[in-house]
């Protein structure tokens, strides 16, 4: 299925290089327009009806935020990705709040960009890794190696350790034995941790046993292993403000394991599960092994059932 693009940026340079990127790197996008305001923006969008549209920020006339919201005014469907050099918090927020589908920050055009699309045009979401924000409650991670994926484990275990809240860990033994050592040595006492309530930790294959019913993700059965859980995270949590934080693996297991419908559907409980119980959540996603799936389908339903999409 080809997807037709409206490029949206005042630097002509860019846009020819993001034509010619997506022109001869695929058949799947076909650039049909571009605009160098953000008031030609808003009419192009409204004549051309693009699949998907690559905003800037930094527009003349009308800036990126304020076209994407007229565009969105009069046609809610439209799938808009903001591709652009600002990473302040602020003005992500900003350019999320109007209902866009992505924020690709443009130094990671390079590594991102395709990924973003696909994820954008499908109703997904996508943010890029180097933009923080704690209001993704439900991020999904997708790195090259195990290094990347060990790194990023690390560092938002360090993060809610260190603050005094608690943190549940469902990862592979052999992982789950690395990252306690990394926090060893970076001061984590884990022993401790684990007494007052504030490290909960389980192995992939006995997660799976808890809440699998023939081979599929039974949700009631989810909730009632998951519930006391982060119930009993919260109350050992102290920080300030209190939170707790989750990283997992049990969809990547399954989606290695060849049952890509079940690591869809255990996603979607799991996302509905975090926004029940406001927890944040890293599901990380090594691509190493993952199965090779030439359209993206099973790519694009993960990235769906997660608030934010990052790419390492």
């Amino acid at each position: 299925m080809i997807r037709r693009v409206l490029l949206v940026d005042d630097h002509e340079p860019w846009r020819r290089q993001i034509a010619l990127m997506l022109e001869t790197g695929s058949p799947r996008w076909q650039v049909v327009g571009q605009a160098a305001d953000g008031l030609d923006a808003v009419e192009k969008a409204r004549t051309l009806r693009p699949d998907l549209i690559l905003l800037d920020i930094g527009l003349p006339a009308l800036n990126g935020i304020e076209a994407a919201a007229r565009i969105l005014t009069h046609d809610p469907a439209s799938r808009i990705l903001f591709v652009s050099e600002h990473s302040a918090s602020d003005i992500v927020d900003a350019a999320l709040a109007t209902g866009a589908g992505g924020y690709l920050v443009k130094s990671k055009a390079s590594l991102e960009l395709r990924p973003a699309m696909a994820a954008v045009a499908e109703g997904g979401r996508f943010v890029s890794a180097s933009v923080v924000n704690a209001n993704w409650r439900h991020a999904a991670a997708f790195y090259p190696d195990d290094a990347l994926l060990l790194d990023d484990y690390v560092r938002l275990a360090m993060t809610t350790l260190k603050a005094g809240n608690a943190l549940i860990v469902t990862l592979e033994r052999a992982r789950r034995g690395l990252l306690e050592q990394r926090l060893q040595a970076r001061g984590i006492v884990i022993d401790h941790a684990i007494r007052e309530g504030r490290y909960l930790a389980a192995d992939v294959p006995d997660a799976l046993a808890g809440f699998m019913v023939d081979d599929w993700p039974d949700r009631e059965r989810f909730r009632a292993l998951a519930t006391p859980v982060v119930q009993a995270a919260a109350r050992a949590s102290n920080g300030e403000p209190r939170r707790v934080a989750a990283l997992g693996e049990c969809t990547l297991a399954l989606w290695r394991s060849g049952r890509a419908e079940a690591a869809i559907h255990a996603e979607q409980i799991w996302d509905e599960f975090v926004r029940r119980h406001d927890i944040d959540a890293l599901c990380g996603y090594s691509t190493v092994a993952l199965p090779h799936d030439e359209d993206h389908r099973v790519f694009l339903r993960i990235c769906a059932a997660h608030s934010a999409v990052q790419s390492r």
